[in-house]
């Protein structure tokens, strides 16, 4: 059986809602998007009944009262599309694959048929969730305890890396019924003999597609073969690589399928653009996005570690509060981190794919791409984490000109097109930095942040300030509004000056032969090189090892430098060319690895063997 909704159509779980006595029309209605009551009362067959009132749309299911009352608890009124596809098969204990893309409620979705056919009484673990990150493991973890609140005797347990491994034995002893763990540490336990599985019912894999990327799918089918004969599997994935459908193939016994596409109406709740610019302009391209497109949460891809820290200290020198996320953050820092970014002690978290896996934060109102994704799949799942629960979110690409060939790749992955932008100008920031000074104001005005005590002081030294100058309220105004700066320009002013290929336009080489015309006449003009200008102050000048000799041009240096480091044609600065080298004017703050890049990069069959000045 086949289930497929894209927000307006579902077929074939006729028979599990049969069984379940679900009315048909609701179902579809939901599925199609229509309105359905989250309230609604069911009339008494017979006299003298009392008439049932159901919170949500979630006892349709047939759920115990306690779960339903635990739904209600924490505000869950009606059922995704993925929770109203898939909890029917899983209630009637079926294998099931289910596609859909991070934030659109499949925890609930398997989390909730597996609590109805949990057993309080038995101590030894029923299900085991397997998921691919710990930050994972301990929200599917929360969930599963949030869901059964209300059902007695129930204990969820989740176990990772980097975590006690003898307080998660002694927690197994006391006896748990649900399991949620990474991969590596559920095998740990296994061989240990201090996880028992022999009485498991269900196994769940989690962003399995995940599992793969990160080199865990051994780890995987290690796990599912040790597993009792009888038991149900339950495979989600946000995409389905061959090796996750092979993985279905090969464990699961004539699963349900169940693919959920997002409506149009969902995936615009995530905007998302993209901006062309040239590497050593980036970190200042990233400043002035955060200045116009900022929001109350922040996170920043990166590709790795290294670039982490070095946006991170950037970040830091503009004020900004700011933490980071890697592969070297010990575990209980990474925990902290989180706490720190969900509650607002954080705006911006810098991080890298693996260290950001799993994370669930509802306040995430931007994700920043600062380097482009190895492929769709990771697209996807950065960008889902914005736009959660219902809210609207923004996604910004950033993208060198000769990455601009991967755009169409990245826009089939999540069906839509990305639009083009331009990094903010002078203009914009400033009109940024006036609203939001504005709504500060706004803000205290409506709920003070000192305590009645400081007000009143604050009060005297106004009335006493204004009593010894003489001035009025708008003159003491103006005056704090000048001390909050703290000397710093409210506006942003100066040149702007942007190395970057325009979203329209062409990149890499220059757009005429003018600057080969222009160089090729200055070296027939043959002006003294030792009397010659030095670089301009941003910019910085390097030697190449090849010349006239080699018969080089200007415009074969340049094109071969574009393409290869990113910058746009019109960003490479004066040339000159002698019989066995040339010097070249490039953009200070050039990458390492870019800069390793260019000398091995050859012209005319020559490496240039690239080298700073004076080095």
């Amino acid at each position: 059986m086949t289930q497929s909704i894209d927000g307006s159509t579902l077929t074939g779980a006729a028979d599990s809602q049969a069984a379940l006595q679900q009315p048909r029309e609701d179902h579809l209605l939901a599925a199609e998007g229509a309105a359905v009551p989250s309230e609604s009362v069911l009339e008494a067959n017979g006299p003298g009944e009392a008439k049932v009132s159901p919170a949500s749309g979630f006892a349709s299911f047939g759920l115990r009262r306690e779960l339903l009352d635990g739904l209600e608890a924490i505000g869950f009124v009606e059922p995704s599309p993925i929770q109203k596809a898939a909890i029917p098969e899983l209630m009637l204990g079926r294998d099931l694959v289910g596609q859909a893309q991070t934030g659109t409620g499949k925890t609930a979705a398997f989390g909730l048929p597996l609590l109805e056919r949990l057993d309080p009484g038995q101590r030894t673990p029923q299900v085991l969730v397997l998921t691919p990150t710990r930050e994972l493991a301990m929200q599917v973890a929360e969930a599963f305890t949030s869901y059964a609140a209300r059902m007695k005797g129930v204990r969820v347990l989740p176990i990772y890396g980097g975590a006690d491994f003898r307080d998660q034995i002694h927690q197994l002893r006391r006896g748990v019924q649900i399991v949620v763990g990474t991969p590596g540490r559920v095998m740990d336990h296994m061989r240990q003999g201090t996880l028992d599985l022999t009485g498991l019912r269900s196994l769940v894999l989690d962003e399995a597609d995940e599992m793969l990327r990160m080199g865990f799918i051994d780890d995987v089918e290690w796990v599912l073969e040790q597993l009792p004969a009888e038991r149900q599997v339950v495979l989600f994935s946000a995409t389905m690589p061959s090796e996750i459908r092979r993985i279905s193939q090969n464990y699961l016994r004539d699963p349900a399928e169940v693919t959920i596409r997002p409506k149009a109406a969902d995936g615009r709740r995530i905007r998302q653009r993209f901006l062309v610019v040239n590497g050593p302009q980036k970190l200042e391209a990233l400043e002035r996005v955060l200045e116009a497109e900022g929001s109350e949460g922040v996170i920043i891809f990166a590709r790795t570690k290294a670039i982490t820290l070095t946006v991170a200290e950037s970040l830091e020198q503009h004020g900004y509060d700011v933490a980071v996320l890697n592969g070297d953050v010990p575990q209980n820092q990474r925990e902290r981190t989180i706490e720190r970014l969900r509650d607002g002690r954080v705006n911006v978290l810098v991080a890298t794919d693996v260290a950001a896996r799993g994370l669930d934060v509802e306040r995430i109102g931007l994700v920043i791409n600062y380097d482009i994704p190895f492929d769709g799949e990771a697209y996807v799942h950065r960008i889902g984490r914005t736009g959660r629960a219902g809210r609207s979110g923004e996604a910004i690409l950033f993208l060198t000109p000769r990455e601009r060939r991967f755009l169409g790749g990245l826009e089939r992955a999540v069906n839509q097109p990305i639009e083009p932008m331009e990094v903010p100008g002078n203009a914009s920031i400033n009109q940024h930095r006036l609203d939001r000074l504005r709504q500060r104001l706004t803000a205290v005005l409506q709920e003070p942040v000192c305590d009645p005590e400081e007000r009143a002081l604050l009060a005297e030294i106004l009335q006493r300030v204004a009593g010894e100058q003489g001035c009025t309220a708008d003159q003491l105004a103006l005056a704090a509004l000048e001390l909050s700066l703290g000397g710093k320009p409210l506006l942003l002013k100066g040149e702007e000056r942007w190395a970057q290929s325009r979203p329209g336009a062409p990149s890499g080489r220059p757009r005429d032969s003018e600057r080969e015309r222009g160089e090729r006449r200055s070296f027939n003009e043959r002006p003294a090189e030792r009397g010659e200008e030095g670089p301009e102050p941003h910019m910085e000048r390097f030697r190449i090892e090849v010349g006239w000799r080699d018969r080089v041009k200007p415009g074969n240096i340049v094109g071969a430098i574009a393409n290869e480091s990113g910058l746009a044609g019109r960003s490479i600065g004066k040339i000159r060319i002698f019989d066995a080298h040339s010097t070249i004017d490039l953009p200070r703050g050039m990458p390492d690895d870019v800069f390793a890049d260019l000398r091995r990069l050859r012209v005319m069959n020559k490496e240039l063997q690239i080298s700073r000045l004076g080095s």
